[in-house]
């Protein structure tokens, strides 16, 4: 039995008390993977932000709100895991400046100063050690090209390769990508379908390897 963590969800980075930077991800990738790890007999900790999707009950779930809390607590989790599923989607920029108060409508246009947050999974594949570490990308072009250069700069074992559709969608359609640029396998379907085999694809390829190292 593996410990896996999976981040999952959207991050919110506050402009004011009031308005939020973030984006359409449902979390319901990340409770269809955190289902499939607990039904192959592994523990399960999720890491999620803002949802209105339910998780397994057996998982221990974390809520966060922004980016820099989900980081801060992967660190913590990661420690005592095996390996990890990036399936979140944080927020990728943050205000410079987040104003005490509500930001009042003047009639001219609202010039915003971005920088960018931390990259979770990049922070903790530098990090994992003899763990593993699985990558999500979500890309409009050159999907596989990016999903690629994603799991080389993020010290990933696979990278799921994803499209913008599978955004608050109950259907996903990925390719699953080593190291050397090969596709392990290409799944399509419903999203609880695509995270079974996703992890049967973990089990073969990361979590049995690691048991015999």
């Amino acid at each position: 039995m593996a410990r896996i963590l999976i981040t999952s969800g959207p991050t919110r980075q506050y402009l004011d008390p009031v308005r939020y930077l973030t984006n359409a991800s449902s979390g319901l990738m990340g409770a269809s993977l955190a289902q499939s790890a607990l039904d192959l007999g592994h523990e399960v900790i999720v890491i999620t932000g803002p949802v209105e999707v339910e998780y397994p009950a057996q998982a221990t779930v974390l809520p966060v709100v922004s980016t820099e809390e989900m980081l801060e607590l992967a660190r913590e989790q990661f420690e005592e895991c095996d390996g990890m599923i990036g399936a979140a989607a944080p927020c990728d920029y943050r205000p410079l400046r987040v104003e005490e108060s509500k930001i009042a409508k003047t009639g001219d246009p609202l010039m915003l100063r971005l920088i960018e947050t931390d990259d979770v999974v990049a922070t903790l594949g530098a990090r994992k050690g003899g763990r593993w570490v699985v990558g999500f990308a979500l890309e409009t072009d050159d999907h596989r090209l990016r999903a690629l250069a994603k799991l080389e700069r993020k010290c990933c074992d696979l990278m799921i390769s994803n499209g913008v559709e599978a955004m608050n969608s109950l259907d996903n359609q990925v390719e699953i990508l080593n190291p050397a640029g090969t596709i392990l396998q290409q799944i399509a379907g419903p999203k609880a379908v695509v995270a079974e085999k996703i992890l049967a694809v973990i089990q073969r390829v990361l979590i049995d390897r690691h048991k015999y190292e």
